[in-house]
């Protein structure tokens, strides 16, 4: 009730204030928790409640930056962290860092979330993003990388076991963590996008899963992704249900997912999870009452204050049927 009257208040008000904000409910640390629990409240909350989400890009070095953004603004934290393993050398050298604050986030009641905005494996270990993770690998390349036992293949799988120590300490934490490699397979802004067809994007992702897999890492929920690009055919780069945990969809052709959009996803998703894995909008109570499948938002970073009035991130917090830092429940 208390949240009700605030979102109430956040929305008649123009120039709403912090203050209006519930305090932050005292969260009770998650225990060691395996995945399947938390896909379990991700399939109990879909079509009635959605976790409020914060993206943190780089540097590596401040983790929590934008979270702590939506606490200033808003009163609460969110009830999803993200971050990224990253890419370039200062941020890769400080992974640990982010690896430390999806402990935090976890021992605090949020659930978290890992991007990778990953190196080809044509180069080393750290690029740029101009020319590095936004780049193009030539077919012949893609090929080879997607073939057990070639020289780029094994350059993938070395690339991989990088992140592994960093993802088995969030394992050995008792920590699910909803990873969401490889995102937007459907662009050809990164070098892994684009490729259609079971070859192409799908065929690198299951590989991934299937390497990952092996290395025992059987606290990651597997988040399939791709961008709202018009021309549409999201399921040419779908590597099959049992890859896939969570389905997800970033919005950016325009500010919120079309009807079209939302269909489009829940057939490729059938009974799995939904999410909206990037937005720089915040859902509007429209959104929200309209397309309630969606388990999770997630504002990207910069976009939270960038893109986004006090007024607007405050009624989508004090939104009755978001839940928050605190209000996030695991059985």
């Amino acid at each position: 009730m208390r949240k009700r009257v605030a979102w109430t208040m956040a929305a008649a008000a123009v120039a709403v204030s912090v203050s209006v904000g519930p305090a932050t409910e005292s969260a009770q640390a998650f225990p060691p928790t395996p995945k399947q629990t938390v896909l379990n409240y991700l399939r109990s909350i879909s079509g009635n409640q959605i976790v409020s989400g914060q993206h943190n890009k780089e540097p590596a070095s401040a983790p929590g930056q934008y979270t702590q953004q939506v606490k200033d603004v808003t009163g609460q934290y969110p009830g999803l962290w993200g971050g990224d393993l990253m890419f370039s050398a200062a941020d890769v050298a400080n992974r640990q860092r982010v690896v430390d604050q999806a402990k935090t986030e976890w021992a605090n009641g949020s659930l978290t979330a890992l991007t990778w905005h990953v190196c080809p494996p044509t180069g080393s270990s750290a690029c740029a993003f101009e020319g590095g993770v936004k780049s193009t690998v030539s077919d012949a390349q893609f090929a080879q990388i997607v073939t057990e036992g070639s020289a780029l293949n094994n350059a993938w799988k070395r690339r991989l076991d990088e992140a592994v120590p960093y993802l088995q300490q969030l394992k050995n934490a008792g920590i699910p963590v909803l990873f969401r490699p490889l995102h937007e397979m459907n662009e050809s802004w990164n070098w892994w996008g684009n490729r259609p067809g079971s070859n192409g994007s799908a065929r690198l992702y299951r590989i991934t899963r299937d390497y990952l897999s092996g290395k025992g890492l059987d606290n990651l929920i597997w988040v399939w992704n791709v961008q709202d690009n018009p021309a549409g055919g999201w399921s040419n780069y779908y590597p099959g249900d049992q890859y896939v945990d969570v389905v997800s969809l970033d919005v950016w052709y325009k500010n919120y997912p079309s009807s079209a959009d939302y269909q489009q996803i829940r057939n490729i998703a059938g009974t799995k999870p939904m999410a909206i894995a990037e937005i720089g909008k915040m859902p509007t109570a429209a959104l929200l009452d309209s397309q309630t499948r969606w388990a999770w938002f997630m504002m990207w970073s910069e976009h939270l204050r960038g893109n986004n009035t006090n007024a607007e991130i405050q009624a989508t917090y004090f939104h009755p049927r978001v839940l928050n830092q605190g209000e996030v429940r695991l059985p």
